[in-house]
């Protein structure tokens, strides 16, 4: 293995969030409807048919493609992709080949905390097929459904160079990808549901050999853990081959998640293959300049510069960050709730923390949560004034989230704010001094942990309402006077 070194390349479809078809009227969404019942003549290629370009889908190409660095050539067409499967109607794909709406660009993302940069050979449009139901696994399987639903949405390619060079690098490349396509709000990055898929393309060459080894294509893999558990073994089984003087056949094998391999599907096909020509029932595509320009002027901050600015702007961890930056709607909240005066990391703290957990247990978003990003900066400078306790404030934040009150409202109604006025809490430390005397005993003998119980004993002896750093000051006081 030290020898040979994988070249890896990936192919990731993403299905567009238009509200229709890509060259007709049928609804974009399939997943739920009974089998074949979002289908007309178009989507079905019926003689007589005549598709329609959906512009929607053609703008958040060029604006994913814009975020990817890439070239917008003026001129662009579509074209006919000529195969035959059971799941495409027309016997044919309406796709792209040699002048897609993109080209030439690179994506960013982080390894082990190292930044990589892979190119983008090209972003283009074309349809999805219907889908196939196997009875079992593809390969295995003795029959197939199929239904006709899913057949001409708007399917967007990104095609990368082939740049990764180990299988611990295709799952770091993908996620990439999945967030800044959510944060274009071009796809809902779901991977298991199919509306994002991607195909590897993988071969093996002697280091420091700059000529490609035979190429082979991996298909069906529906999560991160099973694109690297898929290019694992694919590497394995090709350097297997070459270690035993075996030819590597070019051809398209598919992930098996009950077997943990790669199967073998069909022969590799090459362009020619598809006859590729002019799609004659559209018009070529003339981008102007002025909606480039305007696509561009709509673009979200990308991920990865949206995480150095909230690390340089606010002095908060890595690790925050990357919670804070999941989507892009996390990242606005934070800012607000620090904009409505709450400190940066403490307003880090809760999101990530107490608040993040409510919201993944009611699978709501945190925009769309009860707690306003003013009434969590409240909470939390009432927390970082003492006013009360952290233990008290994540139990409002519960019922808050539940109830749909304002937490700080909550602490005025109940009377809850913390005392922190050292002659209220005397009787309290005196109380807690006659309840336990062996714990003051042992901590003036040095067991330090001695002093956990008599704050317990203070804080429940004022409701909770005791703040527990200036009883433990109290504490320590009263227990270093002699005869105390």
């Amino acid at each position: 293995m030290a020898e040979l070194e994988p070249v890896i390349g990936l192919e990731v479809h993403a299905q567009l969030l238009t509200k229709s078809k890509m060259f007709c009227g049928c609804r974009a969404e399939y997943l739920g409807l009974p089998p074949n019942s979002n289908t007309c003549p178009t989507c079905l290629g019926l003689p007589g048919a005549l598709p329609v370009i959906n512009r929607a889908a053609v703008e958040m190409t060029i604006r994913t493609a814009l975020a990817l660095a890439c070239r917008i050539p003026e001129f662009s067409k579509f074209d006919r992709k000529n195969y035959f499967y059971p799941d495409l109607p027309k016997g044919y794909q309406i796709s792209q080949f040699d002048l897609p709406l993109s080209l030439a660009g690179q994506l960013e993302f982080e390894v082990d905390g190292q930044r990589r940069a892979c190119g983008i050979t090209r972003v283009h449009l074309e349809e999805d097929a219907g889908t196939l139901h196997h009875a079992g696994e593809i390969h295995t399987s003795n029959f197939s459904l199929v239904d006709l639903n899913r057949a001409g949405v708007p399917l967007m390619e990104v095609v990368g160079e082939p740049d990764l060079r180990s299988p611990r690098e295709a799952p770091q490349y993908l996620r990439a990808l999945r967030q800044l396509l959510i944060y274009l709000g071009v796809n809902d990055g779901n991977m298991e549901q199919g509306s994002l898929r991607c195909d590897a393309n993988v071969s093996l060459r002697p280091r420091g050999q700059r000529e490609m080894g035979v190429k082979v294509e991996v298909k069906n893999m529906n999560s991160f853990r099973s694109l690297e558990a898929a290019l694992t073994y694919e590497v394995g089984r090709q350097t297997d081959l070459i270690q035993r003087g075996m030819t590597i056949v070019q051809e398209t094998r598919g992930w098996s998640e009950l077997e943990q391999a790669t199967v073998s599907q069909r022969g590799k096909e090459e362009a020619q293959d598809y006859r590729y020509f002019p799609e004659p029932d559209l018009p070529p595509l003339k981008v102007g300049r002025e909606l480039v320009e305007q696509l561009k002027a709509g673009l979200p901050e990308p991920p990865m510069r949206l995480r150095d600015r909230l690390l340089d702007q606010y002095e908060i961890s890595a690790e925050q960050v990357l919670v804070l930056t999941e989507r892009p709607q996390d990242a606005a909240y934070f800012e607000a709730v620090v904009a409505a005066g709450a400190p940066p990391r403490a307003a880090a703290n809760w999101q990530a923390g107490p608040l993040q957990a409510l919201c993944k247990a009611a699978r709501v978003e945190v925009e769309r949560c009860s707690i306003s990003a003013g009434e969590l900066a409240d909470l939390v400078r009432m927390v970082e004034a003492g006013e009360v306790s952290g233990s008290t404030a994540r139990e409002l934040l519960a019922e808050a989230f539940e109830s749909g009150a304002s937490p700080a409202a909550l602490v005025t109604e109940r009377g809850l704010a913390q005392v922190s006025d050292a002659a209220q809490m005397d009787a309290w430390v005196d109380d807690a001094l006659r309840q336990l005397p062996k714990a003051a005993a042992d901590f003036q003998a040095g067991a330090e942990r001695a002093l956990g119980p008599l704050v317990g004993a203070i804080r429940k002896a004022s409701g909770n309402r005791a703040n527990p750093d200036l009883a433990a000051r109290l504490l320590r006081e009263r227990l270093a006077r002699p005869g105390e």
